[in-house]
């Protein structure tokens, strides 16, 4: 049974006052109908076509509502099957007497983009779809969207369009703009053919027997995980290390590359199954009420009931501004903060969530994030894993057989674990979280009984990504969540020596070089007075027994015990620089190696959406382009990393000598200014690989989201009072 959509009540309607848009329009909208049913074939479900050019004109001259169906494009994985789902909400909002149209935006592929220039382009495209969804949305009048929300940036760009489009709207007098979020579904990751299962285990093998345990070890390691394009990477990075040291050939290398490529993923496409940028952002627009349950967590593209269920409780939602798209993500900022820290999102949401209040018009930054996520302790709720068949393509299954509610169990052991949440905030469902948990069958987290990933116990009693300070910069991000409370004790309150590099390609190719510590230790980058201070902070037990060791005998013996510490810093990495790429290739080539990344933090102004065994930390403010302090570090400084206690500090490298803690940088800034303008010309040259069309100039810094400045600056409200709640809900304190 279908439902009825009322008019939008709105004085302003171009398609009555302009008889272009409705001469225009009409065969757009009978073009995708007619579409729409022949891509449904026998499926299809409804009367005879009755959508004539005389009825779309008359709905259009009644302001029946005008819902664009907004997809990605289709050389994106998530997207492949995005031709279906619009067919089904095609019809459906016909239907229900609204009037749909369909348009796309490009979706870049994080992955695709790794280690080529496209990842310069990548953040600064959330910002491209936001104003092409606005520009397509106010030139075509649209009054609401059904969003096939994809991967990477692209999600939290369209929230942020639909949360700017809706205040530009409520600001003219007119309807509130309403949306709903059907994320693709949840793509199985690949496994690897036991023929070649059996022949990496022999590579390894060979290694074993060539003297190279490491490249065993690393291979081995890859082999646990399932296949995916990120384990690729990992890959990648052992197969070079080991053609290298003559255990594998070049074709063999590239045969294997080939045989793991095109079984990694599944056919009908859809989000990987690791839990990075995509999945966190299904947690994040889900935990901010803009995804209907029947619609979040699925295996297969969606059944055209579970879209009619969404799109029917649109009729709920149209008209009232309480339903708004910025009003909704306002309201359910709180919870959305909270559920992607108890799931251990990704670190690059801590920048978009930042972008999609300010674009929405409330006052926000990365320390209002950092505020929410520390106000109650949020524990750790989300058991996931990639080894042991906990990934999220599991969690969807679970949602699929009816034994999890996917965010609403999580919402739920949010609360019972007494984590503050707002339970009358309203959602995409027409109705508040207060009344979707009361139905509480297969609410609880404890009907998984195999193989839980959503949790009633936490595993530990913190989570999320925290911010970091110092004395050398203002901000940074790093996931501590990511890491076990074993690796977080290795590296916290440890000193680390820096290991720095002025951009990703040096880095790369430092870092794939299979002798790097070899080399760091002959070249004597870390000086013996500063081995020996480090040796006393970091391992006080070991230093009578290696005081009067030399140079490179003590090198060898912190090493081995962990006990070195190393900042791989990462520099001219920022927006401005050079629009902010993951490092994500790095961080890879870091975990593929079984040394360094025992011993190995990552430092950068460039963006992480994952972790390696020691700490990413990224996002750094200001950046290295603009005068922060990551400008002037240099291989060999010292830094203590006080991890639990939010804090980087560089260190008084005399005084640390002589045993005492002691952080200033301002000197450091008069010493090294000519190095640093040397930097700075060689960051301007590399800054002409990206096109000047696309540099993020005219943008505030990942603190402040990356928005463009106008952006930040109208952003007047307050997200705790300038709200609306349902009837009879008192305010959000």
């Amino acid at each position: 049974m279908t439902v009825q959509y009322p008019a939008i009540g709105n004085s302003v309607n171009p398609y009555r006052e302009n008889v272009q848009g409705k001469a225009n329009e009409p065969i757009c909208v009978a073009g995708l109908l007619d579409r729409s049913k022949q891509i449904l074939g026998s499926s299809y479900e409804g009367s005879d076509p009755d959508w004539t050019l005389d009825r779309i004109y008359d709905r259009l001259e009644q302001n029946a509502p005008r819902i664009a169906i907004i997809g990605g494009s289709s050389d994106h994985p998530a997207h492949i099957m995005d031709f279906q789902t619009s067919a089904r909400a095609a019809v459906r909002i016909w239907q229900n007497g609204g009037v749909p149209f369909y348009f796309s935006t490009p979706v870049m592929c994080d992955g695709t983009a790794q280690s080529n220039q496209g990842m310069s382009y990548s953040l600064q495209s959330r910002n491209a779809v936001a104003q092409m969804v606005v520009n397509q949305l106010e030139a075509h009048s649209y009054h609401g969207a059904f969003v096939i929300q994809g991967c990477d940036k692209q999600p939290l760009g369209v929230v942020s369009a639909l949360a700017h489009l809706d205040r530009i709207r409520r600001n003219r007098g007119e309807a509130p703009f309403f949306a709903t979020f059907a994320p693709a579904h949840v793509l199985k990751g690949g496994e690897i053919p036991k023929d070649l299962m059996d022949e990496l285990e022999a590579t390894a093998k060979r290694a074993e027997q060539a003297g190279a345990p490491d490249i065993a070890y690393d291979l081995r390691d890859a082999m646990a995980y399932i296949l995916q394009c990120s384990s690729n990477t990992a890959f990648q990075g052992v197969f070079e290390r080991a053609v290298e040291r003559g255990i594998l050939t070049k074709a063999a290398h590239k045969e294997f590359e080939k045989q793991l490529a095109v079984a990694t993923c599944d056919g009908k496409g859809g989000v990987c199954a690791f839990n990075g940028t995509g999945n966190s952002s299904r947690h994040l627009v889900a935990g901010l009420g803009l995804v209907h349950p029947v619609l979040e967590l699925l295996t297969d593209p969606p059944s055209q009931a579970a879209i009619n269920t969404a799109l029917d409780s649109l009729a709920a939602m149209i008209n009232d501004p309480v339903f708004g798209v910025s009003n909704i993500m306002a309201t359910n900022i709180r919870n959305a903060i909270r559920i992607h820290s108890a799931s251990g999102g990704s670190t690059n949401l801590m920048m978009h969530m930042v972008a999609a209040m300010l674009y929405g018009g409330y006052r926000f930054s990365l320390h209002d994030v950092d505020q929410i996520h520390h106000e109650f302790p949020v524990p750790d709720l989300f058991d996931y894993s990639l080894t042991q068949g906990r990934d999220i393509f599991v969690l969807a299954s679970q949602c699929c057989s009816g034994d999890s509610r996917g965010m609403e169990t999580l919402f739920y052991e949010l609360l019972e674990n007494g984590v503050q949440m707002d339970v009358d905030a309203p959602t995409v469902t027409g109705t508040t979280w207060r009344q979707r948990l009361q139905n509480t069958d297969r609410l609880a987290a404890t009907h998984v009984t195999d193989n839980p990933i959503i949790l009633a116990t936490p595993r530990r009693p913190f989570s999320g990504v925290d911010v970091l300070t110092g004395n050398f910069f203002e901000t940074a991000v790093v996931k501590i969540s990511g890491m076990s409370t074993s690796q977080l004790d290795e590296f916290d309150r440890k000193a680390a020596f820096v290991l720095y590099y002025e951009n990703e390609d040096d880095a790369n190719r430092s870092l794939l070089d299979s002798n790097l510590m070899e080399r760091l230790k002959q070249e004597r980058c870390f000086s013996h007075e500063n081995l020996l201070a480090v040796l006393k902070h970091n391992g006080p037990d070991q230093f009578e027994e290696w005081r009067d060791e030399d140079y490179h005998s003590l090198f060898d013996h912190l090493v081995e015990k962990g006990i070195l510490k190393i900042a791989v810093v990462i520099s001219g990495q920022g927006p401005v620089a050079f629009g902010m790429p993951e490092m994500f290739t790095p961080m890879q080539h870091i975990n593929a190696n079984r040394f360094l990344k025992r011993l190995a933090t990552i430092i950068s102004d460039g963006r992480y959406s994952g972790v390696t065994y020691g700490a990413a930390i990224g996002h750094m403010t200001p950046e290295a382009f603009c005068g922060g302090g990551i400008l002037y570090l240099k291989t060999g400084d010292l830094l203590v990393l006080n991890l639990r206690e939010s804090q980087i500090q560089f260190l008084n490298e005399a005084e640390f000598q002589n045993g005492s803690l002691q952080y200033e940088f301002d000197s450091v800034r008069e010493k090294r200014f000519d190095l640093a303008a040397e930097r700075m010309a060689r960051m301007r040259h590399r800054q002409r690989l990206v096109a000047a069309s696309n540099r993020m100039i005219g943008h505030t810094d990942a603190a402040q989201g990356v928005v463009p400045v106008a952006v930040a600056e109208e952003a007047e409200l307050d997200y705790r009072t300038d709200i609306l709640l349902p009837a009879n809900q008192a305010p959000i304190n």
